[in-house]
């Protein structure tokens, strides 16, 4: 070592000292960055034909090898630095105990600033940018240094073996839904919002109930049969369904399905009767009105239907639900207007929005990004009642969901038309 220090100047000494530590601050920083990279941008990256990214991700594949190349390098130069320094300083000043103490403090904080946590911090913050370039540094030293990683892995995996883990489970870990989700919420600068707002629909429609998305029993439409015939054929051909219950005299009995389109190529017949209208009439399908809407759709596809009447537990018909309404909720309403609602666009300029007391509470929340609870009532005249415990008989305001509602419009019946104020931030958070 004696030799060393006297035959290599000063300056060659601090350049190889200055050289340690940035190549210890390579390997520190290759070392987040690969932990770092987001595993599906990278797949993503390989797969467009990113020649430094398929590299990343075949290093990523093994990272007992990859961490193990890049902690041993590291540890090395590490180990190697405080001897270095601390022989210098010897060299030039002595054995003198405040010389190694001021010393051994000095490349500790070369080490921990240049080595560890500014090469650390630039890694986690550009992880994809720095793997895929580094990683062109990285794979050949795997292959130069396989021997000892086989060995350093071997002792390794006995230890792990020893402690009940294992390394294959840890690697078939799969992201959870909840996981995907966030991945989803966080992609702003990569998924556009209306195909970030679709995807996270998706999510919610696991939990969703056909209950939620059905059209009401009040505002479905039905053909009555036991009316004249004028009336029958007038209905029909004001109708804008494809598709009609139809009932007996009894709204409450549904006898059949009626498809418009084939009931209107019967008008030209002068001797029309209800009979010819009833020959026309499939069966109806009835699903509880707990019934998952995931499990719905499926069905749908399965069975080449598209409407569905859905039913309570006393066999009462609740509401109506067709193919395309677990659509609409998925990509958001095909039409120009919400049911319910009173304008189409969102937030006026003062910050009021009008909204009927039959709107629904999933509408308003998509259109409006609001929070108001879905788990009760499904519109806002039932959410109003529920906190009001009663039908009010003087105009008032109540606050649900961190919403101020003013009551504009009431009857006996219940809230017919409602002023939304727009929340503060932190409110609708």
């Amino acid at each position: 070592m004696d030799a060393f220090f006297d035959s290599w100047p000063l300056w060659a000494q601090a350049a190889l000292i200055v050289f340690l530590l940035a190549l210890s601050g390579f390997f520190s920083m290759a070392e987040t960055s690969m932990v770092a990279s987001n595993r599906h941008r990278l797949r993503a990256m390989a797969n467009s034909g990113h020649a430094g990214a398929a590299i990343t991700q075949k290093l990523l594949k093994r990272v007992d090898t990859l961490l193990s190349v890049l902690l041993i390098a590291n540890n090395l130069i590490n180990t190697i630095l405080p001897i270095l320094v601390t022989g210098i300083a010897l060299h030039l000043f002595g054995t003198n105990g405040l010389v190694l103490s001021i010393a051994t403090l000095t490349v500790a904080f070369l080490i921990i600033i240049f080595s560890e946590i500014t090469p650390k911090v630039i890694g986690a913050a550009f992880a994809e940018k720095i793997s895929v370039k580094i990683g062109w540094v990285i794979y050949p030293l795997t292959i130069i240094l396989k021997p000892l990683l086989w060995l350093v892995n071997s002792f390794v995996s006995g230890l792990m073996g020893l402690m009940g883990l294992n390394q294959k489970e840890a690697n078939l870990q799969t992201m959870s839904a909840e996981e995907l989700r966030s991945v989803v919420l966080e992609s702003s600068h990569f998924i556009s919002k209306q195909h970030r707002n679709i995807l996270l629909n998706l999510f919610n429609l696991e939990h969703i109930l056909v209950s939620d998305v059905m059209t009401p029993r009040a505002k479905m439409e039905i053909l009555d049969l036991s009316r004249p015939i004028e009336e029958v054929i007038g209905q029909l051909e004001t109708c804008y369904h494809n598709k009609l219950p139809v009932c007996d005299g009894d709204p409450e009995k549904i006898i059949g399905i009626l498809s418009v389109k084939k009931a209107l190529s019967l008008l030209g017949n002068e001797e029309l009767t209800h009979a010819d209208f009833r020959e026309l009439l499939n069966d109806p399908y009835f699903i509880p009105e707990g019934t998952p809407v995931m499990q719905q759709m499926q069905f749908f596809q399965e069975n080449r239907q598209r409407l569905s009447l859905v039913v309570n537990e006393y066999g009462s018909v609740q509401g109506l639900l067709t193919f395309e309404d677990i659509v609409e909720e998925l990509i958001g309403e095909f039409t120009t207007s919400f049911p319910g609602l009173i304008h189409r666009e969102q937030w006026a300029k003062d910050g009021t929005y009008l909204a009927n007391g039959s709107a629904n509470l999933r509408e308003l929340n998509r259109l409006l990004g609001l929070n108001l609870p879905v788990d009760g009532p499904r519109t806002l005249n039932g959410l109003i009642l529920e906190e009001l415990q009663e039908i009010p008989d003087h105009d008032l305001s109540v606050k649900v969901g961190g919403v101020v509602m003013e009551i504009i419009h009431f009857d006996d019946q219940g809230i017919k038309t409602v002023k939304l104020l727009k929340p503060l931030p932190e409110e609708a958070e």
